[in-house]
């Protein structure tokens, strides 16, 4: 089963998150959501809109920028909007409004005659998003939107995103970089087609309120995990960089004592220090336990 009784509700001009491993379910829900699939049961609603009942209603209230790239790359950059505007019905007045529109957000005037192929990644991904909203839908979605675009590319993208929400308009984006999900508003944590927690990012955080993450800076990593792990106040490791996270079991362990038990099994080590927990952590906690409970 690919989506497994997955219920939640977003609210108007929010920015909301879906993260998950590749084959969690996220494009699988993004694609019933938006009336390309219909789901075996349940109820989503869209707009107001029944998906099981009116998918066509659904897709002329919404955009949608799909995981695979979703423009013509033969075509130039006029080329697919004009295309786009064609098929959201736009007349002659609020197309070259529109027109207007894409290409300034997207970076692109100017360059209306480029061969969509050879554009840049960012470029391309803010094309097709500008594509996606040509006929100003209240409610867009996002099927992993930066994948393969630059860090610097990807920043804009966000930008982008938070201008559009704060106009009013809902936006529902899936993704499995971490660092994007602290831009939502409130994210949604899916594994194995269920939902395994859902909050804002500091509400999912708080998991940890009772149970200290510290952050090991050691010469030999592996080695110091291993030593960690035996530790019986020490919950569990993990890599994160070049550093290793420990959870903790509670709030009162002398760091001192962990310090001098790498030390005692001949590791190096630089720093023990608290740390506030990433959405990495966070991801990581939630999956674990979500599997041990399946």
């Amino acid at each position: 089963m690919a989506v497994d009784d997955l219920s939640f509700d977003v609210q108007r001009g929010e920015v909301f998150g879906f993260l998950g491993a590749n084959g969690a379910g996220k494009s699988t829900t993004i694609r019933m959501l938006c009336g390309l699939l219909k789901p075996t049961s349940g109820t989503a609603l869209v707009g107001g809109v029944d998906v099981g009942r009116d998918p066509e209603g659904v897709k002329r209230r919404i955009g949608y920028m799909s995981q695979k790239f979703s423009l013509y790359e033969p075509l130039t950059v006029d080329q697919n909007i004009r295309f786009f505007a064609g098929i959201y019905g736009l007349d002659a007045d609020r197309l070259e409004a529109r027109r207007a529109f894409v290409l300034e957000m997207a970076g692109l005037r100017g360059k209306e005659t480029l061969i969509t192929r050879q554009l840049p990644g960012g470029w391309r991904q803010r094309l097709a998003l500008g594509c996606a909203i040509l006929h100003e839908p209240a409610i867009v979605f996002l099927d992993e939107p930066t994948g393969g675009v630059d860090p610097l590319s990807r920043r804009h993208f966000w930008d982008l995103i938070g201008e559009l929400a704060r106009t009013g308009v809902t936006v529902l984006v899936t993704t499995h970089y971490l660092d994007e999900a602290e831009h939502c508003h409130r994210v949604a944590i899916i594994q194995a087609g269920r939902l395994a927690a859902m909050g804002t990012t500091k509400e999912l955080k708080d998991v940890f309120a009772a149970r200290p993450i510290v952050e090991i800076r050691a010469a030999l990593p592996v080695a110091a995990m291993q030593v960690l792990e035996h530790l019986p106040d020490v919950e569990k490791t993990s890599i994160f960089g070049t550093t290793i996270h420990a959870v903790l079991r509670q709030s009162d362990v002398d760091l001192t004592a962990l310090q001098h038990a790498l030390a005692a099994a001949g590791v190096d080590v630089w720093s023990v220090e608290p740390v506030s927990p990433s959405l990495e952590d966070v991801f990581l906690d939630v999956v674990e336990r979500h599997a041990q409970e399946a």
